[in-house]
């Protein structure tokens, strides 16, 4: 009785519009506890059909996707696009320099291929690799610290944008096509030591016709090396369009006598179970397998290139309305009861502000000192002097 007399008390004292704000903000606890309560679980999702080369069945067109995973993807998704967002806007602060090439668009294509594989497996890839250094597990404040050039950066500021790596990921490279001869390299190295493990190999359209790409076909599929291929086919190598640049635009046939399957890459579900199946497919010892993820970036190729001199706006637009993956997840979750619009707006302010914090850390964190120039050269040696840009100067390299 006394409790509920010094309340009463307590409210006459707060005035009503207190009163009636605390009132509000019980109402959204009670009604936030009672609705999480009552979502699903799981739901089941028709996805896209695969087209398929040399393949008599591929993977199946409905998936389940639980609520645990649906939040997962979508905070995932959500903080690359917010993580390259904010590298946009300190690339154009000068705080970035250098190249810097941006992934937002194609967030369901690294997110989706996360999904699917094991920490023990393997990724390389292109030079647009912050989506991919994030999905293997680098923090943000990493990423954008390296970006930054800074002490704290995932390669201790010395890799930047084309070159960041982690356990199992092998970056980021700055040589159109080159990462695929290594990528058959690193399944070479999975299947010679006998690891049940796969190497996801990716390159983009503007890649997928240099000779050094057939030669990787030709090798992985003589020695049944267990790697996955990927074109990420976002329809442009730098300004120009796959029809003006490919005979054939059908990419995942390029194999020839590797089977291929091509995906809808704006679709998280479908590349996963895509995946999934190439990845049994590589583990059961096939060999290898190709997969075109059709995908659209809505940056231009590289900070430099604005992205509007060789598509229109209007094209832009029309991706991000109909085909955007953060889009598409959401309204999954939303229609198929798995999280409310409440739910995964918390899920944006919590991204945004990890971004903000991250991209803080990234302008304030030291740059490396000039004395660390020479460091990491070699894994495992002693020791040894490595001259600098002249006889005189000479920087001491530690592992």
């Amino acid at each position: 009785m006394r409790k509920m007399l010094l309340a009463a008390l307590s409210r006459v004292l707060q005035g009503p519009a207190t009163a009636a704000a605390a009132g509000r903000t019980a109402s959204r606890v009670m009604v936030a506890s009672r609705s999480y309560a009552d979502f699903a679980s799981e739901a089941t999702f028709e996805i896209k059909k695969c087209d398929l080369h040399r393949l008599e069945e591929g993977p199946s067109t409905t998936t389940v996707m639980t609520r645990e995973e649906g939040l997962h993807y979508y905070k995932t998704m959500q903080t690359i696009r917010r993580m390259e967002l904010k590298a946009d806007q300190l690339y154009k602060q000068k705080i970035i320099r250098g190249f810097c090439h941006l992934y937002d668009g194609q967030e369901a294509c690294c997110v989706g291929l996360e999904a699917a594989i094991k920490p023990t497996d393997h990724v390389i890839t292109a030079y647009r690799a912050h989506g991919f250094t994030y999905a293997r597990g680098v923090p943000t404040r990493e990423i954008l610290a390296e970006l930054t050039g800074r002490k704290g950066g995932c390669v201790k500021g010395k890799g930047g944008s084309m070159h960041m790596y982690t356990k199992n990921f092998y970056g980021g490279n700055g040589i159109v096509g080159a990462q695929v001869p290594l990528g058959a390299g690193i399944a070479l190295a999975c299947k010679y030591f006998d690891k049940n493990e796969v190497c996801l190999t990716l390159y983009g359209d503007g890649a997928a016709n240099q000779g050094q790409i057939f030669e990787t076909y030709n090798m992985a599929a003589l020695w049944k090396l267990p790697c996955v291929f990927i074109c990420e086919n976002n329809r442009y190598g730098m300004g120009t369009s796959v029809e003006r640049a490919a005979a054939s635009t059908d990419y995942y046939k390029r194999g020839d006598f590797i089977p291929g399957l091509r995906v809808d890459g704006m679709d998280v579900l479908s590349v996963r179970e895509a995946t999934k199946f190439a990845t049994e497919y590589c583990r059961a010892g096939k060999g290898p397998i190709l997969m075109e993820l059709q995908t659209y970036r809505y940056h231009g190729h590289s900070m430099s290139d604005p992205g509007i001199s060789y598509r229109t706006r209007e094209e832009i637009q029309e991706v991000r309305s109909k085909s955007d993956p953060i889009t598409l997840l959401k309204d999954r979750m939303v229609n198929n009861n798995l999280a409310s619009i409440e739910e995964l707006k918390e899920i944006d302010v919590a991204v945004r502000k990890e971004i903000e914090e991250a991209a803080q850390f990234a302008t304030t964190d030291p740059e490396p000192p000039l004395e660390e120039l020479g460091n990491h050269i070699y894994f495992n040696e002693p020791p040894f002097e490595v001259r600098g840009p002249n006889q005189w100067i000479r920087y001491k390299s530690v592992c």
